[in-house]
């Protein structure tokens, strides 16, 4: 996808606003404020898992791509495809989910449009949604500032939107109550907003945390140093993964946030989201060297995490 992007839309699509590694970008504007905007398409399968459905996830991917921008959302807008024969009581409950998880972000869905297809020409409903917010004059985010010596965090267990939608497919023969992370980080990215030191925000969703991990080796051109002991996973996901043979540092979220901080702030920034996220970690560092992920194992070895040239779990999100 990276090298799609990078070949073909870049090129073609190129202008002064477009940067094609940014969740969203500012466009000009007088004022105190920076307009910024983001959009993205969301065709999980299935529709509806344990803690939400293709709605709610649609407005938390919105809200959390500008959040992590440094930005507040305002208004969203949607395209809705449904496929025909769709039942109207589904489609209710994602509206629901949608507005609900809408009215808890403080953005609002200003436009849209529906479109119909034939049968068998998508599985049942598939989103488009666009974000605007805004961001104050003079807030810097990006993964050019990265630095050597800086520190990376996360904001909670990782890989539970990934595991929890696995199970909801039922394509194993497996069951639980696991649910997905999907939430807004719009609180936890507004706290770190205030630690001085903050280079960058991302909102780990499809590849996980070590595909994260790899976008920052590749831009810094440092290497990037994890702590397995460090990174929270909670023991369903771990469980699962085990059975399963997935790695959860691969896996999918939709309610956390990866920052990255100067090293002497990294306290600080710690502790300004384990007030709102008790669960946060510090889990690794930016080093000189390769640009490569390297995991200390809990067991004392190291181990170089590889970059996916496939998508683990297609659909995710």
């Amino acid at each position: 996808m990276r090298e799609l992007i990078e070949e073909l839309f870049a090129p073609a699509l190129q202008n002064p606003h477009l940067d094609t590694r940014a969740d969203a970008v500012p466009l000009p504007l007088a004022g105190d404020h920076e307009l910024l905007v983001t959009t993205d398409g969301f065709t999980v399968q299935p529709l509806e898992f344990p803690g939400g459905n293709i709605g709610s996830l649609a407005v938390h991917g919105t809200v959390n791509d500008l959040a992590v921008s440094g930005a507040s959302p305002r208004y969203m807008t949607l395209s809705v495809f449904l496929e025909e024969g769709l039942e109207i009581a589904l489609l209710r409950r994602v509206i629901a989910g949608l507005a609900d998880a809408a009215r808890a972000s403080g953005i609002a869905v200003v436009a849209g449009d529906t479109k119909v297809v034939g049968r068998g020409e998508c599985d049942g409903i598939y989103l488009a949604a666009t974000g605007i917010g805004l961001r104050p004059q003079g807030v810097r985010l990006g993964l050019d500032r990265v630095r050597a010596g800086d520190r990376l965090l996360v904001s909670g267990p990782i890989g539970e939107h990934g595991a929890a939608v696995m199970l909801a497919r039922q394509e194993f023969g497996l069951r639980g109550d696991l649910k997905s992370d999907a939430a807004s980080v719009l609180p936890e990215a507004q706290a770190l907003m205030s630690v001085p030191g903050l280079r960058f925000m991302r909102d780990p969703t499809r590849g996980g945390l070590a595909t994260v991990a790899h976008e920052l080796a590749r831009a810094s051109q440092r290497s990037i140093h994890l702590s397995e002991a460090q990174i929270p996973i909670n023991d369903a996901v771990q469980s699962v993964c085990e059975l399963l043979g997935f790695d959860p540092l691969y896996l999918a979220c939709e309610g956390r946030l990866v920052a990255v901080v100067a090293a002497a702030t990294a306290g600080n920034a710690l502790s300004a989201l384990r007030a709102i996220a008790p669960e946060a970690g510090l889990i690794g560092e930016v080093r000189e060297g390769p640009a490569q992920v390297i995991l200390a194992t809990a067991f004392g070895g190291l181990r170089v995490l590889d970059e996916l040239e496939d998508d683990p779990l297609p659909r995710i999100c």
